[in-house]
């Protein structure tokens, strides 16, 4: 297990293959639905379904951290230098003989690969989305060709963090990046949805009171943090440095070290200085990410009845029930001792609030001011 090189790219042209086997399934659901369709309908439907497929790599990407099998094969992007377990059944059993609790162990293992060959499909479909749009949009289609190409770029960039996640040994800024490059994606994948659906309805965005567009932008912005403090409390493993609820360890506000909790640049459970990172410093951690969640969860709620009789009145339905659903899957994590279905259920409601706000904020712009408006909000601010 020590010896073996954390690169070893012998397997890359299988794993290439498994990957467009995988996204094989979904391209030809979507051609046989959309036999008859045109050429930007069939886009906007690959599209929706790379979706709906990021979505649930996120979800899995969830499962294999909190299940411990981030390191169940040791190199990248193979195992010990093989397309699968099974081709590495030997030093698994190796590794596995050595610590029985893992890190490498033949389940673990198969978790960890189970997620590369999604991510390698997933990102087949990016491709093959960038690829068609390109190539429609030179036969005068009118569609947007630099989403998708941002998409592929940043399928290529989340691959490469996917690596370090391994060969970094689960450091904790790296992992967390990974976390939001997910996010990231589909916030991408769900512009390019909207914007396809505003093509066949023939409308654009809503029009908003610039009050309510800049709620929204500004909650948005706070979900956006809030997924980093998540992140960080979960690579750090401080979920369960309080175990009560609305209390920690008994206080309401207990000792913490703020300094080394949000030390950035250090190995997972070290300090900066080589210590072990203390107990303090993951309540710190928990704390932040916790009084946090009180600001967003009044601001979903808040937000969300100001959209309910507007023209984002779904999206303002969706807010509200998963504000809802992220307490309820956070207060689990903690009076339950982080189980793992509501671990899992937490990422999932925190995917779909990016989902849900990349939603609202394409299908709305602020409501434009007059210039006689302008003149008298001047006046009245003077």
């Amino acid at each position: 297990m020590d010896t073996q090189p954390l690169y070893d790219l012998a397997p890359v042209l299988q794993l290439m293959l498994l990957g467009i086997a995988v996204a094989l399934g979904p391209l030809a659901w979507v051609w046989l639905r959309n036999k008859q369709a045109a050429p930007a309908q069939r886009l906007a439907a690959l599209t929706v379904l790379t979706l709906f497929l990021t979505f649930d790599l996120v979800l899995f990407g969830a499962f294999t951290r909190l299940t411990d099998s981030g390191l169940g094969c040791p190199d990248w992007p193979g195992c010990y230098g093989n397309a699968s377990p099974s081709g590495a059944h030997a030093e698994i059993s190796q590794a596995q003989a050595q610590m029985p609790t893992g890190p490498v162990t033949h389940g673990k293992a198969w978790i960890e690969m189970v997620h590369r060959y999604l991510a390698t499909g997933v990102g087949v479909l990016i491709l093959t989305l960038a690829v068609a749009t390109w190539m429609q949009r030179k036969r005068g289609v009118p569609v947007s060709p630099w989403w998708p190409a941002l998409t592929l770029v940043w399928v290529c960039l989340q691959g490469a963090f996917g690596a370090l996640t391994v060969t970094m040994k689960l450091f904790p800024a790296i992992v967390t990046l990974h976390l939001l490059g997910g996010m990231l994606g589909l916030a991408l994948l769900c512009l390019q949805a909207v914007a396809y659906a505003q093509a066949q309805r023939g409308t654009g965005p809503q029009l908003l009171p610039g009050n309510q567009r800049a709620a929204l932008l500004a909650a948005f912005g706070l979900l956006w943090l809030q997924i980093a403090l998540g992140g960080w409390v979960s690579t750090n493993y401080a979920v369960l440095a309080c175990s009560d609820f609305p209390a920690c360890q008994g206080a309401w506000w207990p000792a913490m070290d703020f300094r080394q909790g949000f030390e950035l640049w250090r190995e997972l459970g070290k300090a900066g200085s080589g210590e072990h990172v203390t107990f303090a410093a993951l309540t710190a951690i928990h704390y932040s990410h916790r009084l946090v969640a009180y600001v967003l969860f009044a601001a979903l709620l808040a937000l969300a009845w100001r959209l309910w009789r507007g023209p984002l009145h779904r999206q303002a339905r969706w807010l509200a029930g998963l504000a809802l659903w992220q307490f309820a899957s956070g207060l689990s994590n903690v009076v339950l001792g982080w189980p793992l279905v509501a671990a899992v259920a937490h990422t999932a409601g925190a995917a779909g609030l990016v989902i849900v706000f990349t939603w609202a904020v394409c299908e709305s712009r602020a409501t434009p001011v007059r210039a006689g408006e302008r003149v008298r909000r001047r006046e009245v601010s003077a």
